[in-house]
Formats: C-alpha cells, structure tokens, sequence
C-alpha cells in the first residue's frame, strides 16, 4: 500500500465529489444561448515521466486552463503549475482592476502556484499558494485530512476567509453507498455559515444516484448512467426553496473518464 499522503487537491475531495461533482453547476464563463448555458472539461494525465513524478492538463472551455507537473512520494506530494483562469462579474464583482474599466468585459488572469503536502495515507497536511501575475496578488490556503477505513476527515481554510470542515463515510463499497457532510464558514460579509449534507446509492452497477440539501434551503439531486464502458451520462436538478420565482436548475453531462 503506497505511504504517499497525496497531492493538496486531494484534501476533502471525496466529500466534494459526493456533494457538488456532476451536478449543475455554472461556471464563470460559458457559452450561452437563451437559457442553454454549456461548457467543456477536458482534462489528462501523463504517469511516470520520471520516477514519481507526473504531468496533469486541464482546459474547462472557455473557462480556464492549467498545466501542472505532480512529484509523489513517500510522505509528500508537491505540485506547480501555470494556468489561465477566468474573471467576471459573477465571481470577482468590479473590485477586480480589469472590470474597473468596462464591467461588461470578461478578461483572463495569468496565474502561477504551487502546493505541498506532508505526512501518510493516514494523516496529511498541506499547503497552496497562487500568484495572480496581472494583480501582483497571492492567495494562501490550508488544509489537514484524517484518512481511515471507516471515515474521511478534512478541514482547510481559504484565503483566509472561508473555513470548510468535510466528513466522508462509505456505507457499503459493493452498493457505492456513502454520505458527506460539509459546515463552511465565510468571515466576510459579517460572517454566514453554510450547512451541506448528501449521499449516493447505486441502483444497478451502472446507475448512481445522488441527493444532497443545505441549509440555505437549496436541494438538488442526481441520476448517472453508464452509457459504455468509461463513459457517463449524468441529468442533474436543483431547486431553491428560499427562492420559488427562479426556475429550477437543470443539466446534463456527458463524461469519458479512465
């Protein structure tokens, strides 16, 4: 069994892939439509260009793109990596200096980082940090994981005003029953606290079903089908509760993945 604690993204994953992966999700930029909203995730690994180390690609299209080589090893993981990530109205409002100028605009940041992570496949803490280059501005987070056969633990802490504590348990392995739960707290905007818990079961071996509510009386819930072998079809919804006028998110995706 490898020792290696893995890289930072790895942190809480499996609680986030539960909560929020394949559901439908907007991201800063996409191609729009009336209201058909699409974007494109491409993303690849090359194993063992030398011995531990390996070199990760991904271009969400017209999103964001990143290069990153990943060195693993006994008790540490490190990656460093470039990438071109998007900025908007919707996720950095008009403080930013590009939007100053035309709020309409939708402009691209170059951006460079690098994370560490120390310990084992049982505990594991680690750092990141990014540069954004056209702001002359850095970025911190943390994070710790407490990883067993009976449950998945993490807390880290974002830029130094969102803290997020997860937990993970798998049910049955042979069903993919688990549950998540997820407590983030933003110290900004005089402080709120979001409470998120889901789960998934498999139906069949090639269909899975996810659920998941938080306590902003948001709901949404998630159907996967195997359509091939390695490739996925997932129809997903979410319904705000605090917010009935808005119509219902819907989405779909399609998935080839290893």
């Amino acid at each position: 069994m490898s020792k290696s604690p893995g890289l930072f993204i790895d942190i809480g994953r499996k609680a986030r892939d539960l909560l929020y992966k394949d559901y439908a999700q907007q991201l800063p930029l996409h191609f729009e439509y009336q209201s058909f909203d699409c974007n494109f995730d491409l993303a690849c690994q090359i194993e063992e260009i030398a011995p531990g180390l390996h070199t990760a690609f991904r271009f969400i299209i017209p999103d964001s793109g990143k290069v990153e080589l990943r060195y693993l090893h006994d008790y540490i993981g490190i990656t460093s990596g470039v990438g071109l990530k998007a900025i908007s109205n919707d996720s950095t409002g008009l403080d930013h200096p590009k939007l100053k100028a035309n709020p309409s605009d939708k402009e691209f940041d170059p951006i460079v980082n690098f994370s560490g992570v120390i310990g084992s496949n049982l505990f594991s803490l680690g750092a990141e940090s990014a540069f954004d280059i056209s702001t002359g501005t850095f970025k911190y987070n943390a994070g710790l994981s407490f990883n067993s056969a009976f449950l998945i633990a993490s807390l880290t802490l974002s830029d130094l005003n969102t803290l997020r504590t997860s937990y993970y348990q798998s049910v049955n392995p042979l069903s993919r029953t688990a549950i998540a739960a997820e407590l983030k707290h933003r110290f900004v905007n005089n402080g709120t606290t979001t409470f998120t818990v889901g789960g998934q079961h498999a139906l069949f071996p090639s269909t899975l079903v996810k659920a998941r509510m938080d306590s902003d009386g948001k709901v949404g819930a998630l159907i996967q089908q195997d359509l091939l072998k390695k490739l996925y079809l997932s129809v997903a919804g979410e319904v705000d509760f605090r917010d009935m006028d808005r119509f219902p998110k819907i989405g779909f995706s399609i998935a080839l993945r290893p």
